[in-house]
């Protein structure tokens, strides 16, 4: 598409919403529904370009993707008038008779730059959120997961006006193009070093953004568990899409007292999740390119393999791989994995994790496993993420009712159920006063001694 297409489609946006049609909650709540509909119609579709793109089985591509989207759509729906009420505030009495309140409106023309992991996923949330909140947007789905963006861009383009939200492909080159224009709002999920770039192009317009970034979230596995369930949900948490979630355990401390036995069970859970012969399993993703395959590859060889450690250039197939004795000033521990290797350290002293995970850039998410209260609220309270996902692994970013995203490196802002809502959405301000009085102590000339204004202050 020619710059002077993508000109004429912001332009039409801007002259769309200024006509107040995206006010209407009716008319929010319709194209909502308008877009589950099409979700469900194509359900099948989706499922074929993410089996293409990501090797997800039909399950994961449901649960996490297609499945994620329409119970956002659906919380949404249900709750979407009650978001969009006027909030009533209290008035200082010395501004009575008045009233005050909050007026939710949209920001007006939105920007949403998506990933490749959750290619699908990770597009229809926030557009979710920025529907809404009544803005108009244009989407650029990411091209590395390109089965799936033809798929989003037939879904958007060929059922929605292009006045109201449009899905504009391409690659790096169409992303500077969309960046170059003024936004009312960006949202933005990605690594840290393109979030920094958004960020920086965002600000020469001072354009609010969100930025769903990722980082290395940790783990830690204390001796007072249930071994096999931790094991269990470590293991899912992690090689689910083949380690390539931005909450995926990056890294695992255990306890000395149960390192043998857990890896054990570790090992074992591996086996029974994907069989002995992985590369065959339906359950078992692929990395999504030859770029990140090499990058991965290569992480292999900062450490002892103790599983795993296979792969197979021509299918992009890594399987599951555990490791030990990793030199923690190493770039396996300074970069985000983003694939299906686990690092596994010993540990005895808690202290000594949290001390080593605070001089890490803030994490998006950090899991630890306990049935110690004491030592759950020591790592709540001595430790700063995105969020916390006690005895579990990943739920903590399926609740429409939790806030999800980062803090420091690994991002801004939050979104999911009223949070995308509210992301999306500026809260403005307003008091109303009549003329019933008026305090002639506020206008000079100024007789009204400060100790009396102290006073009533």
């Amino acid at each position: 598409m020619s710059k002077e297409n993508i000109d004429n489609i912001i332009k039409n946006q801007h002259i769309f919403f200024n006509s107040g049609a995206t006010l209407d909650i009716s008319f929010r709540i319709k194209q909502l529904r308008k877009l589950k509909q099409l979700i469900l119609s194509n359900e099948n579709i989706i499922f074929n370009a993410l089996s293409k793109d990501l090797h997800k089985s039909k399950f994961e591509s449901y649960i996490s993707e297609i499945g994620f989207v329409i119970n956002e759509i659906n919380h949404t729906i249900s709750h979407l008038k009650k978001w969009c009420r006027v909030e009533k505030v209290k008035t200082p009495w010395i501004h009575f008779p008045g009233k005050s309140y909050i007026l939710k409106e949209p920001y007006g023309n939105i920007l949403i730059i998506g990933p490749w992991n959750y290619p699908f996923h990770l597009i229809f949330a926030p557009i979710i959120g920025a529907m809404s909140a009544g803005n108009c947007i244009i989407i650029k789905p990411s091209e590395i997961s390109n089965n799936v963006s033809k798929v989003i861009t037939n879904i958007i383009n060929k059922n929605f006006s292009s006045s109201f939200i449009y899905s504009y492909e391409g690659g790096i080159e169409e992303t500077n193009l969309l960046l170059s224009y003024k936004w009312d709002y960006i949202f933005f999920t990605g690594s840290n070093t393109v979030g920094k770039l958004i960020m920086k192009k965002a600000s020469e317009n001072l354009t609010p953004v969100t930025l769903e970034l990722g980082g290395k979230s940790p783990c830690i596995i204390d001796e007072n568990i249930n071994i096999k369930t931790a094991a269990r949900r470590l293991i899912w948490g992690k090689f689910f899409n083949s380690g390539q979630t931005c909450v995926a355990p990056d890294y695992a401390f255990i306890h000395k007292n149960i390192l043998k036995e857990f890896i054990e069970e570790l090992k074992i859970t591996i086996k029974e999740f994907y069989g002995t012969h992985i590369i065959s399993s339906t359950y078992y993703g692929r990395i999504i390119n030859k770029k990140h395959y090499i990058r991965l590859i290569n992480y292999m060889n900062y450490g002892k393999v103790i599983f795993g450690g296979k792969y197979n250039e021509t299918s992009l197939y890594i399987s599951p791989t555990l490791i030990i004795n990793t030199p923690l000033d190493s770039c396996i521990m300074n970069e985000e994995i983003f694939g299906p290797i686990l690092p596994l350290f010993k540990y005895d002293n808690l202290s000594s994790v949290v001390q080593f995970i605070n001089n890490k850039p803030k994490p998006l998410s950090l899991y630890f496993f306990s049935k110690d209260n004491k030592k759950i609220n020591f790592v709540l309270k001595n430790t700063s993420s995105g969020s916390v996902c006690i005895n579990e692994t990943l739920s903590q970013i399926s609740s429409p009712y939790l806030p999800f995203g980062g803090v420091g490196n690994s991002g801004m802002g939050k979104y999911h159920g009223k949070y995308s809502y509210d992301s999306f959405s500026h809260k403005k301000s307003v008091m109303e006063k009549n003329y019933f009085l008026d305090l002639k102590l506020k206008y000079p000339p100024y007789k009204t001694p400060i100790s009396f204004i102290k006073k009533i202050l």
